[in-house]
């Protein structure tokens, strides 16, 4: 991990710098967030663009002593967009914060560059003494929306938190990271989630219960498991024949009919019925 415990920062009032770095964070916008428009959109209605703009400002008159006015200065912005920011926090270049609502930074946390933040993200304190508590984000850093990431931990460059995560230790480069408290997803992890997926696909079965046409998704995984018990008795009365053909004898039980216990089948159903045993 890099080490960049001090981020390059916009010195107040010089007219030159501001404009690059607001040129670039207007950029970053266009580059993570498909829903942007224009330039003019971004600078009048982009949450996340003020609160980073304001915070410079902010932090400019914290580092120059000037507590009060720089104080002030972040509670306003976060009663303007919803996002605060200590105006102690350091923020690397081309930071993006998407939504923004409910986003809290701390006092001594330190953002590399190009990292993204969605709403709701914490990155918060666990203790109450004075020096280093609150974390520290490597460069192209994303966390998801709702994440909290607390204490005086290091989060590497690239890596991913997930959507509220919990996170409390430090995170290496490149990892991601989910759950609550969170753990670094393995690449075996990843195989055995894509062969569920995979599963759950040839089953009918829909994660999210949201597909274009809104079918139950409880309703579609029984009428394939059903379909899949009739099939497997085809094979049966199939072996059954066979051994009767051979000269054994089997003591056949009859069976109760599965044709009719589809639930709400559509016409459209991808697997068809199987016929019942003779």
């Amino acid at each position: 991990m890099s080490p960049f415990s001090q981020p390059s920062f916009v010195p107040l009032f010089r007219t030159e710098s501001m404009l690059q770095r607001i040129r670039e964070d207007i950029a970053c916008v266009f580059e993570r967030d498909p829903a942007a428009q224009s330039a003019w959109e971004i600078v009048t209605a982009y949450p996340g663009f003020h609160a980073v703009l304001l915070h410079r400002a902010s932090h400019a008159l914290w580092s120059r002593g000037w507590r009060w006015g720089a104080r002030i200065t972040s509670h306003m912005a976060r009663w303007l967009t919803g996002i605060e920011i200590h105006p102690g926090a350091r923020l690397g270049r081309r930071l993006f914060i998407d939504h923004g609502m409910g986003v809290v930074i701390g006092e001594t946390a330190v953002i590399g560059d190009d990292c993204t933040l969605y709403h709701g993200v914490t990155l918060g304190g666990t203790s109450w003494k004075k020096g280093k508590r609150h974390p520290t984000l490597g460069n192209g850093v994303v966390i998801g929306a709702g994440a909290k990431v607390l204490g005086p931990i290091t989060v590497g460059d690239n890596a991913r938190i997930g959507s509220n995560s919990v996170v409390v230790k430090d995170v290496p480069c490149g990892a991601t990271m989910v759950g609550i408290p969170a753990h670094q997803v393995t690449p075996s992890q990843r195989d055995a989630r894509a062969r569920l997926d995979d599963l759950a696909a040839r089953m009918g079965f829909d994660p999210y219960g949201t597909p274009q046409d809104l079918p139950d998704p409880v309703a579609r995984a029984i009428n394939h498991i059903l379909d899949h018990i009739q099939a497997t008795d085809g094979r049966l009365d199939a072996i059954c024949r066979a051994l009767k053909e051979m000269g054994a004898s089997l003591d056949e039980k009859p069976m109760p009919d599965l044709t009719d216990c589809g639930i709400d089948r559509e016409e459209n159903d991808s697997v068809e019925t199987k016929k019942p045993r003779e």
